[in-house]
């Protein structure tokens, strides 16, 4: 690859993907970290390689958080799912299995399907009428949805930065070989 097209290719990554943006503290809340821009081009392979490294890693936990998240929004939507399956029903009508273990169940019967308990997070339980707690896990669902979208976003400008670090990778090292080969 000629050093004219080599030139093209840092630019076309550069203009695609502007300047990679490295946090030098990943770990302390948005409002505490501190940003540092660093073109890619100026940075020597080992220092790359570093950024590569660490860009993989946080990948790696907004991808499981990202899962995380699914599951938890799916829970919310079941619950919800649930609370309007048990509307209309009368008490002593709804037969249901009642959880001991997560594998022992005794047979039950609601007696009273007006209020349900709902678990509000942190071992905290409310009572609420069913359309309330219905209202209170799609809001739940629809907040960690909102979520899920936020870190979609950022998964894919990790992403897009990964993938322009590797590409200026390999441009380095195609030219390192390439200079290597001429001096010979």
């Amino acid at each position: 690859m000629s050093e004219k097209s080599i030139s093209a290719t840092i630019a076309k990554i550069n203009q695609l993907d502007g300047i990679l943006t490295l946090f030098l503290h990943p770990k302390m809340s948005s409002q505490q970290q501190q940003q540092q821009t660093v073109n890619l081009t100026d940075l020597d392979l080992p220092s790359l390689q570093q950024v590569k490294v660490q860009l993989e890693e946080e990948l790696s936990h907004l991808t499981q958080s990202y899962g995380k998240l699914k599951g938890a929004q799916a829970r919310f939507a079941d619950c919800a799912d649930s609370v309007e399956s048990i509307k209309g029903e009368k008490a002593d009508d709804k037969t249901i299995l009642v959880p001991l273990t997560s594998s022992l169940y005794v047979p039950g019967k609601l007696s009273n399907v007006e209020k349900v308990i709902v678990d509000i997070g942190t071992g905290y339980y409310v009572e609420k009428t069913l359309d309330g707690a219905e209202k209170f896990y799609q809001g739940k669902a629809e907040y960690v949805k909102q979520n899920l979208e936020k870190l979609q976003e950022t998964i894919n400008g990790k992403q897009s930065s990964l993938r322009a670090i590797v590409n200026v990778m390999q441009e380095k090292i195609q030219q390192q070989q390439q200079q290597a080969a001429a001096a010979k």
